[in-house]
């Protein structure tokens, strides 16, 4: 099993001493290679003072100005190391200084010089914890040793020897390769790769998803070891494995399929029931993937290492192997473990009004189709059974309750186009978008219900967990959006000395929706939001307003739900339900009434550290595969608008001015008729966004001004705002860059200046200094 220097020193937490034998099992060493590599690891890392080797065990030692980033190059060669801590200082790191380390690597780097109040800190690069290029994309070139691959990032700034391996390179020789690395630069010796695929001529001649896969290095296969282990998973539930687990098979169970009709990953299934109070008790079901995935495993290793399930277009690649989804996923009449949410809620209100959360056994009597749910949801069909028609119609009652309820505690939605989010939760807007569809309307509120769930039980009983957290929006960017809102003439104040709270955010919605420039101050509005991200520290939800907020509802597609799975069963195994042994009475751990009834730790000292540490080993991981991921599928969508937009160069479009810069103004245009969401076969406009470059404006010599976010000539006076409709004309596209590049036209539609290429910036074009147009208006 490989393993990097990062995942073996994630191992070591809290000072304490590891043995070998455990690292050897956390990494999956199995083999002599790997055994051997491992024990090189440890000599070197002791040899260089991360190690210290005590009574045959390891401990890390923490060394002063010794910082562990992430490195992040310009193709102009300046580098930085990011730290993983919000608002702390990027370190600079000098080309000599980063000891052949490349963009997107893991590093330790050591502070050399510390920052100042205009300067950054300097360091160097220590160690190389991980490497993130595993493959990259290159086009070949011949040279007199043989042939060498130059890298398509020119955040790369290397070139590589291409090792012959019975590929006939002479026919890739000014083709872009997908080249897997061999070994990395050593001393004065480069990188060595050897050619896998030659996709084509250049990047527009290579299929999207070959470009996506191979620049993101994502697997769209699985190692044959994972592959046998989940097909030696048990097909049937023996009894064994039913105890202390809740029989709910006669309980009426349907599911609702999402994305794609995709039947192997439904991994969540819905019951309804009235009782005599006329309260209802909800039962969302949530596979129970932790049963057969175990911690330390093979499967567990490869799911650990994907993250999660990834989504290109029509292709996807799964966290775990199919074999695994169908002993796992609801299939109708058959027998599945489950982790059962069984709430019982005011039907007015929407309120939880108490609940429990058990290990069940369930058995799903329908299944229907995205399609068949939304024809009941809408009304248009009443052809399923009576039952699953009363039920639907229910749950669509409860789903207006919980909205209404969500959105009186401060919970922020965004009226934005409707997005391809695969797990109907908050997504990574931590907002829930206003106009989505009826099926993901109410998957959304049933699913964010649950994950709020499973944090106040987790958070009541004082048990370690990985949290989703959203911090607070700045107020500096907060007000600097109002008085851009206040250009376009909606006019609102935030008291600056006051927190924000997400009931001011819902204010600001209200008002932006009466105005006509809404789409901009929407896209201003988000702009302010802090990304959502996981975190082993408790912390608010911004978006949803929430003190505690966590993901456990897809545990076949995303580790983190999974994980929680495996927390909340080592509460169930392992948490004291009494004080001591003297105590005769017990706590019911499973259930919401219990909360008021607990004043001991719950969870034995050693256990709640030792989970801790296993949890805070892994988050740094997960985070970085929830960006990779995000960047992989922003990245298939960008070059099929660019694509799209290649067809239509010349074409002339009305669109909106949402960004003005020193360089130019972007614009967002509308393409009708668009199939945007192909896993969900949902015809929507489709909305691209590209750059009028300064330099196309030959009317005028226009000034940027920040403070009016607008573009003013000096002449006749003319003005680009933000906000402002304007028609633009297609210009060009650059495909791999993902850049489109648009002229103004005038009344009759006739270009007013010829286009540039969108990625120029203003510090590109040479202006003498009395005619820069550049300056900020004071």
């Amino acid at each position: 099993m490989e393993f990097s220097i990062a995942t073996l020193l994630a191992n070591f937490t809290d000072d304490k001493l590891v043995a070998r034998k455990v690292l050897e099992k956390k990494l999956g060493c199995e083999d002599e290679v790997s055994l051997q590599k491992l024990h090189i690891a440890l000599e070197v890392l002791e040899k260089i003072g991360i190690l210290v080797k005590e009574r045959g065990k390891y401990r890390r030692v923490v060394q002063e100005g010794v910082i562990e980033a992430k490195l992040r190059c310009s193709s102009k060669g300046f580098c930085f190391a990011i730290q993983d801590a919000e608002g702390s200082e990027d370190i600079y790191i000098r080309e000599s200084h980063l000891s052949h380390a490349w963009n997107g690597d893991r590093v330790l780097v050591r502070i050399l010089k510390e920052g100042s109040r205009r300067r950054s800190p300097e360091g160097e690069v220590k160690l190389i914890l991980e490497r993130s290029n595993h493959t990259l994309l290159a086009r070949i070139k011949s040279v007199e040793t043989g042939f060498r691959a130059v890298p398509l990032d020119d955040r790369l700034l290397f070139e590589l020897n291409i090792q012959a391996n019975g590929m006939k390179l002479e026919e890739a020789i000014d083709h872009l390769a997908h080249v897997e690395i061999m070994r990395y630069p050593l001393a004065q010796n480069p990188p060595l790769g050897r050619v896998v695929q030659i996709l084509g001529s250049d990047a527009e001649a290579a299929a999207d998803i070959d470009l996506v896969t191979c620049k993101h290095d994502l697997s769209r296969s699985f190692p044959e070891i994972v592959l046998d282990a989940a097909a030696k998973l048990p097909k049937r539930i023996l009894k064994a494995e039913l105890q202390d687990k809740l029989d709910l098979r006669n309980l009426f169970t349907l599911t609702i399929a999402g994305i794609d009709n995709d039947d192997k990953f439904i991994e969540n299934a819905f019951s309804l029931e009235r009782t005599i109070e006329g309260h209802w008790i909800l039962g969302c079901h949530v596979a129970d993937v932790a049963h057969y995935v175990k911690s330390d495993e093979t499967l567990d290793r490869e799911s650990a290492k994907r993250g999660r399930s990834i989504y290109l277009g029509n292709l996807l690649l799964p966290m775990l192997p199919e074999a695994v989804a169908e002993r796992c996923s609801f299939v109708p009449e058959s027998d599945r473990l489950a982790i059962s949410f069984l709430i019982a809620i005011d039907p007015q209100t929407g309120k939880p009004l108490e609940w429990e959360i058990q290990p069940t056994l369930i058995n799903v009597k329908t299944a229907l189709s995205r399609q068949a749910a939304e024809a009941v949801l809408t009304g248009e069909s009443q052809e399923q059974p009576p039952k699953v028609i009363q039920i639907l119609q229910d749950l669509e009652t409860l789903r207006k309750a919980l909205k209404q309820r969500r959105l009186e505690r401060g919970s922020l939605q965004l009226n934005l186009p409707p997005n391809q989010n695969p797990y109907y939760d908050e997504g990574m807007l931590g907002a829930v978008l206003v106009n989505d569809l009826p099926v993901r309307s109410l998957l959304t509120e049933l699913v964010l219900l649950v994950n709020e769930l499973m944090a106040k039980h987790l958070s009541a009983l004082g048990i370690p967990a990985i949290w989703r957290v959203q911090g607070t929006p700045d107020h500096e960017d907060v007000q600097e959006m109002l008085k851009l809102a206040t250009n376009l003439g909606v006019e609102l104040t935030l008291e600056s000395d006051v927190d924000i709270q997400p009931l001011d955010y819902q204010q600001l919605t209200r008002a932006f929706a009466e105005s006509p420039s809404e789409q901009v101050l929407t896209y201003l509005l988000q702009d302010t939001l802090k990304p959502a991200a996981y975190n082993t520290n408790k912390g608010t939800h911004f978006g949803l307003s929430l003190e505690q907020y966590t993901h456990c509802t897809s545990p076949l597609r995303r580790y983190p739900d999974l994980l929680m799975q495996r927390v909340y069963y080592k509460l169930l195994e392992q948490g004291r339900d009494r004080r001591n042994t003297r105590v005769k009475e017990r706590v019911n751990l499973r259930h919401s009434s219990c909360y008021r009834e607990i004043n001991w730790n719950v969870l034995p000292p050693e256990l709640q550290q030792e989970l801790q540490s296993d949890l805070n080993r892994v988050i740094i991981q997960i985070n970085d595969r929830e960006k990779q991921v995000q960047e992989a599928e922003a990245d298939l969508a960008g070059l099929q608008k660019a694509q799209l937009m290649k067809q239509r160069i010349g074409q002339v479009f009305q669109g909106v001015i949402t960004g003005v810069q020193s360089y130019g103004f972007f614009v967002e245009i509308e393409v009708p008729g668009t199939q945007s969401n192909p896993r969900e076969h949902i015809n929507v406009p489709l909305r691209v966004e590209g750059l009028v470059h300064v330099s196309s404006l030959k009317d005028d010599w226009y000034e940027y001004r920040a403070r009016q976010q607008a573009l003013f000539g000096r002449k006749n006076r003319a003005s680009y705002r933000l906000g402002d409709l304007v028609a633009v004309q297609v210009k060009s596209v650059d495909y791999y860059r993902q850049q489109i590049d648009l002229v103004t036209v005038n009344s009759d539609l006739v270009p007013k200046g010829l286009g540039i290429n969108a990625n120029t910036e203003a510090s590109d074009i040479y202006l003498p200094a009395d005619l820069d147009p550049y300056a900020e208006d004071e």
